[in-house]
């Protein structure tokens, strides 16, 4: 499936700069079109947010503290948390027999309940879920989801938001630089920063849009980088990304001449990572 750039013109400029979008079916202008009040609440919760060091330096658990501060934005402004159960009846109506004085028929009905899962967010049809850092499973699941409601016309559209997989890299640098709030970890607690390639992300996220899993349903992409993050106690983020560039390339450079005895394999790392949720 093509993907398309209606965000370049149907979200602020504000937003684009700080994260990366992605969407199928113009995604930003149809809901933008349809629900304008809306999408300025996302683009109101999206502006006053910033990725934290503490959200980069700390392993996903039910919900993390970032995908609560996200959700707890939009309840803030109405939104709220949503499920879609569906319930099939069948009747089988047994016609009557003259003969043996009946004369009406018998209804016999069967119920067959299919229970649905939750939404993270739903408002004037319009669902959102934040998908950070949980397994990418989850991404089949929210896609399936938006394509049903969308067939059967409970949505004009979804939102998804997840991070791109640049920002392990960034993570492992904050971790290990002078500006992390946990500076001096050791290889082995750095691989196990955000930096699965097992759990949510933009690429995850991305190949299963181009297969076109998203059927009809126009999908919006929001994905947290490195550009989200707003966390300078130490010194501007003008000084300090260089400074965290320089030290990942030094980190590097330092493996590929001497592999720290014992490390993790990063298939270990994503084993042991695969286990985090939002």
């Amino acid at each position: 499936m093509e993907f398309t750039r209606s965000f370049e013109t149907a979200v602020a400029q504000s937003v684009r700069e700080r994260y990366e979008l992605l969407e199928v079916r113009n995604a930003a202008a149809i809901l933008q079109a349809t629900n304008p009040a809306r999408m300025a609440q996302v683009e109101a919760v999206l502006n006053g947010f910033s990725v934290l060091t503490t959200d980069l330096l700390t392993q996903g658990g039910q919900e993390t503290a970032l995908a609560a501060r996200l959700n707890g934005g939009f309840r803030s402004l109405g939104w709220r948390e949503g499920r879609v159960d569906v319930e099939v009846a069948l009747n089988l109506r047994k016609m009557p027999y003259k003969p043996a004085n009946e004369t009406a028929p018998e209804v016999i009905t069967t119920k067959v309940p299919s229970e649905g899962y939750k939404v993270d967010n739903f408002a004037d049809r319009i669902a959102l879920d934040v998908e950070w850092n949980a397994k990418d499973g989850n991404l089949d699941r929210d896609i399936a989801a938006y394509r049903s409601l969308y067939d059967t016309a409970l949505i004009d559209g979804a939102i998804l938001v997840t991070r791109t997989l640049e920002i392990r890299e960034f993570a492992r640098a904050l971790g290990q630089g002078e500006v992390g709030l946990e500076a001096g970890m050791t290889d082995a607690e750095a691989k196990k920063l955000l930096n699965t390639t097992t759990t949510t992300n933009l690429k995850k996220l991305a190949d299963r849009l181009g297969r076109g899993d998203s059927g009809g349903c126009p999908i919006l992409v929001i994905a947290i980088c490195d550009r989200t993050w707003d966390n300078f106690e130490v010194e501007p983020r003008d000084v300090a990304v260089p400074k965290i560039v320089a030290d990942l390339a030094y980190q590097r450079s330092k493996k590929a001449q001497k592999p720290a005895a014992g490390a993790a394999s990063d298939d270990e790392a994503d084993a042991e990572d695969a286990d985090t949720q939002d």
